[in-house]
């Protein structure tokens, strides 16, 4: 982990004049917070982004003008939330959004929940994206352990990469930065009528942003405090991302069927988790050994002969030896993405059937790393260069589903 202190990072001369103080405010819009975390969010601003004008808007914030240092505070009425802020949503975006309308801000800085967590370098990261380099959306990638982000490494970023060529780690994002066009889109998106059941609908900036062709960007940020979702059990939670995911994709299907993926850089590294002690992993191998013993059924509906004989080789691996191949696994994502868009099983029961699949991908992984991050990361990407190279398979099964029916 880099020791750089922060002063070292930030300094007026690191931003170019475009992104100082001038005609061209950018607009923070922060979750509800306390005085305390107002204040030192207020400190870290400053810091970051010396002389520009700043629109800091908070709900239930006493409005001021400009005291002198820049920073106009506004109150404003952001979305109610039920999902504790473990990611933003459809309704923040738009929320941002009409306020970045109403100040004529070029650039929006939306932060979600721990949001004092942040740190000033990141801050300067995603602001100058968009007011210097101009990107339309800019997410930042944290620095994670082996046990974080494990959806978004598993799933989330191998999809996003592979369909729409664009990397980005967390594409479900916490924070994100966008220019004004930006968000005029996922403004438009956001009130979309959507049939799915959350209250708050979740929504995919990247895909939005690749089908528009707009600049997307992913900026390293650091450390942050990672809110955990307030809902506790595993089907639900991953049956509510994923399906928002499978339905964004199916929605996109034009697009991504021609889009060119990006083929992730591994770290390097050579990577030998045999020189650290592996991971207890024996609750989630015998988790997807019970599932290949009850779920065969349904899994036989979804998935091919080939695929189904691989899953059977894991369910048989000792504990120190388990590993679903990131191949399989690649295959075994897009067979359910493809039973999702032809409705093979009801909807509901596919994804609560893919959740044990998920818990073998996650004990590979923690056996993989060994409690070593550089090792997770290494994992992670070899999982997303997978997804790349098995892209033709769901191409083809995606436009010819009768030739490859189990």
């Amino acid at each position: 982990m880099s020791t750089t202190p922060i002063a070292d990072l930030i300094s007026p001369s690191a931003l170019s004049a475009e992104a100082r103080r001038s005609n061209a405010p950018l607009l923070i819009c922060l979750p509800t917070v306390t005085a305390d975390e107002l204040q030192s969010l207020r400190d870290h601003i400053l810091t970051a982004l010396p002389g520009q004008q700043i629109f800091l808007a908070t709900p239930g914030a006493t409005a001021s003008p400009d005291t002198g240092d820049g920073i106009t505070l506004l109150d404003y009425t952001a979305a109610p939330h039920t999902r504790a802020g473990w990611a933003l949503t459809a309704a923040d975006f738009l929320a941002a959004a009409q306020l970045a309308a109403e100040y004529d801000a070029p650039a929006t800085l939306l932060l979600g929940a721990e949001a004092a967590s942040i740190s000033p370098a990141a801050l300067q990261q995603l602001a100058d994206a968009v007011l210097t380099q101009k990107a339309d959306l800019a997410l930042p990638r944290y620095e994670t352990g082996p046990h974080d982000a494990l959806v978004s490494s598993a799933l989330l970023y191998p999809l996003t990469n592979a369909l729409f060529g664009t990397p980005t780690h967390l594409p479900l994002p916490l924070d994100a930065a966008f220019s004004s066009r930006m968000a005029s889109r996922l403004a438009t998106v956001a009130r979309k009528p959507t049939a799915a059941t959350p209250t708050e609908p979740l929504l995919w900036p990247v895909a939005e942003a690749t089908i528009a062709s707009f600049t997307v960007r992913e900026v390293p940020a650091g450390h942050r405090t990672l809110p955990h979702p307030a809902e506790t059990d595993l089907n639900t939670l991953l049956a509510e991302v994923i399906g928002s995911l499978f339905t964004d994709i199916e929605a996109k299907a034009t697009f991504w069927q021609r889009a060119r993926a990006t083929i992730p850089a591994k770290p390097n590294l050579r990577p030998d988790p045999s020189t650290a002690e592996p991971e207890d992993i024996t609750e989630m191998a015998e988790t997807f050994r019970n599932a290949y013993t009850n779920l065969q059924e349904i899994w036989a509906l979804v998935l091919p002969p080939q695929s189904l004989l691989g899953l059977k080789k894991v369910s048989r691996a000792p504990a120190e030896d388990f590993a679903m191949p990131a191949d399989l696994w690649a295959r075994t994502v897009y067979d359910f993405l493809l039973a999702y868009h032809l409705r093979t099983i009801n909807r509901g029961h596919l994804l609560g059937a893919l959740t044990p699949l998920y818990l073998a991908w996650v004990a590979s992984h923690l056996r993989r790393s060994a409690g070593d991050a550089a090792l997770a990361a290494f994992h992670v990407e070899e999982t997303a260069a997978a997804f790349v190279a098995e892209k033709p398979y769901i191409v083809s099964r995606w436009r010819w589903p009768d030739r490859f029916n189990p």
